[in-house]
């Protein structure tokens, strides 16, 4: 065996071996005369010394006895650097390289990204001469990581993303980064800029089977989110065993756009779920208990919360809202209870739920007890308190509260603003409520809501209308939320004409399909003018079921009216409706005794016992 082949096999050796052993080897070949001088050998030794932080002084030695360097070598000792922390040192070296190679970019940007320096990763991203796919993807992929999404996307819009991605290499065209931007479209609710990612890659043919396990996650999140939900299920079906990461950014794709269309095909996937034990999963659960709720799904989400088997407190906080929503506040207790080490979110949820459910006075004496054990509060708890204070029309107790507010710095949150509005206007102290919405910097939708809706519970329906055509030139457009305000606003001022305008525009001019509540307004609209039989007339065309508020309305107005054949009529119709709600009952068996007909009178309290529907009373149990 001669002494070429010796130091050539030494060599070889060196890429696959520890710097440890590397060294032991260098110094074997140091003693025996044959120094291996050749570049390519040089290099060899750099790359095995670079890849451990130990031998960065032996990396950099090496370095400086070489006589010939090329990019290979420099990019060597940059990755030493960044390996052994000095990430400074990488950069001079990086500036001081003569020439540079798409390797060296890649290097010191994806370097600066690990150390979490990513303005200037971002800064040398912009500068590098011809961007490519790994250094843009590592940039993106650091900035949706760490929630910085509007940065990604000034990023995008900097190096030209959206540009004409003929070249196959370019990162336009690159499945890693295209998956981590239809991500990030979903994140900040971009759903357009998302759709033309996801036509991008369907006009090049772009294959997804090589991107990692967090590109595809978010890219079936993105495309959940953005309402494209066979494309979603078409990506998580082409795992054989989806991981639990899969299932949850599915289904929590799904909760963010709320498909609640595609309640069949959610309700197999619920059972592949169980099948495969994914919903053991407390993440997975957690997402799914959060998708039926958005989607009003209540008695689902109750179901997969009792199908699980461990509980953590993100899903007890989710399960103290869903038992509110149902009014099933005594379950909401008993989860609240079920917790160990209560969260902020654990007590606002419950704050919230006791308000919303008629028990105002119990969710202050929570919020006090909040702040009597030190809790440290947050604009949601000063805004749920606040809340409770108008349910029952506190003053007193909303102005301490605010003034908790402004010593924790919160009196100027929009949230904070909007329930001390909604609280000065509801005990019709609306002098207060617009002094504090015009003392407010740019007012959010929210804002504008709450004055609106203010100005409509009091009657005032000609400011109302006005505020709602200064709020459309300010550019806030109007929401599902604002055309409640207007409507009630009509109600209440006996708009009739316009309110019924305003129900056909809302959904002609600014793509707000009606609700049950905007239903139920116009209802109200109606009764209110005395016109009953349109009242009738335009529940039954409803498309969907009506509720029993809107029947309970129109009994209300047969009541005040005296109509004796109408309220007979909806009698005869509540037998066959069976409905559950209590307030219905109450208010045809009040008004049939008022007509005089004792006998109906007594068969509708008759039919509550018979159907077990009670009218619940409220009580206390805040503990002291």
């Amino acid at each position: 065996m001669n002494a070429a082949v010796d130091v050539h096999g030494c060599i070889q050796l060196l890429r696959s071996c520890s710097a440890a052993v590397g060294q032991q080897m260098h110094q074997l070949l140091l003693k025996s005369g044959h120094v291996p001088y050749s570049l390519p050998s040089s290099n060899t030794l750099l790359l095995m010394y670079a890849r451990s932080p130990l031998h960065r002084r032996d990396a950099h030695r090496l370095f400086d006895e070489m006589s010939v360097k090329n990019c290979f070598t420099y990019n060597s000792l940059i990755t030493a650097y960044f390996n052994s922390g000095e990430h400074h040192a990488a950069l001079q070296l990086f500036r001081a390289m003569p020439e540079r190679n798409v390797f060296s970019w890649n290097t010191v940007i994806t370097g600066m990204v690990s150390t979490g320096d990513l303005d200037m990763a971002r800064s040398l991203l912009v500068e590098m001469p011809v961007k490519g796919a790994v250094a843009c993807n590592a940039v993106l992929h650091r900035y949706v990581r760490c929630g910085r999404v509007d940065e990604a996307f000034a990023l995008l819009r900097t190096i030209g993303l959206q540009c004409n991605g003929a070249d196959p290499s370019s990162p336009c065209n690159d499945p890693f980064v295209l998956a981590t931007v239809v991500g990030a479209c979903a994140d900040r609710m971009r759903y357009d800029f998302g759709r033309q990612i996801h036509a991008r890659m369907v006009v090049s043919k772009i294959e997804l089977d090589t991107v990692d396990e967090f590109s595809l996650s978010s890219l079936i999140h993105g495309y959940a989110s953005c309402g494209q939900l066979h494309e979603a299920v078409h990506l998580f079906d082409k795992e054989e065993n989806p991981s639990i990461v899969l299932w949850n950014s599915l289904i929590s794709g799904c909760a963010f756009a709320c498909c609640g269309d595609n309640a069949f095909a959610l309700f197999q996937m619920h059972g592949c779920g169980l099948k495969s034990g994914a919903f053991n999963d407390i993440i997975a659960a957690s997402a799914l208990i959060d998708f039926y709720s958005k989607c009003g799904l209540w008695e689902d989400a109750c179901r997969t919360f009792s199908e699980l088997r461990i509980h953590d407190t993100v899903v007890l906080n989710s399960m103290i809202t869903v038992y509110s929503n149902c009014g099933q506040i005594e379950e909401a207790r008993r989860v609240f209870d079920m917790i160990g080490s209560k969260s902020v979110i654990s007590w606002n949820s419950m704050v919230v739920g006791l308000s919303q459910n008629g028990h105002a006075t119990e969710a202050l004496g929570l919020f006090c007890k909040m702040h009597r054990i030190g809790l440290r509060l947050d604009k949601f708890a000063i805004a749920s308190a606040l809340s409770a204070s108008s349910s029952i029309c506190s003053i007193s107790s909303g102005e301490q509260i605010f003034s908790v507010a402004t010593v924790l710095g919160l009196q100027s949150d929009h949230a904070v603003a909007a329930s001390l509005i909604d609280l000065y206007c509801k005990c019709g102290n609306l002098a207060n409520g617009c002094r504090i919405f015009y003392e407010v910097d740019k007012p959010d939708e929210v804002l504008w809501n709450s004055m609106l809706i203010g100005y409509a519970s009091n009657g005032y329906g000609h400011e109302a209308l006005e505020l709602l055509e200064l709020m459309k030139s300010k550019g806030i457009k109007p929401s599902e939320r604002t055309f409640i305000g207007v409507l009630s606003a009509c109600c209440h001022s006996g708009f009739v004409k316009e309110g019924l305008t305003w129900f056909h525009r809302m959904q002609k001019d600014f793509n707000v399909s009606p609700s049950a509540e905007h239903y139920a307004c116009v209802t109200n609209l109606l009764v209110r003018a005395g016109r009953l039989d349109e009242a009738v007339e335009f529940i039954e065309n409803m498309p969907f079921k009506a509720d029993a508020v809107s029947w309970t309305t129109v009994v209300g107005g047969c009541k005040a009216q005296g109509n004796e054949a109408l309220m007979q009529k909806l009698a005869k119709k509540l037998t066959d409706m069976e409905s559950t709600h209590p307030s219905l009952y109450v208010q045809l068996s009040s008004g049939l005794a008022a007509q005089g007909d004792w006998v109906k009178s007594a068969e509708m309290r008759s039919m509550m016992r018979e159907r077990r529907i009670t009218k619940n009373p409220g009580y206390s149990w805040i503990d002291s």
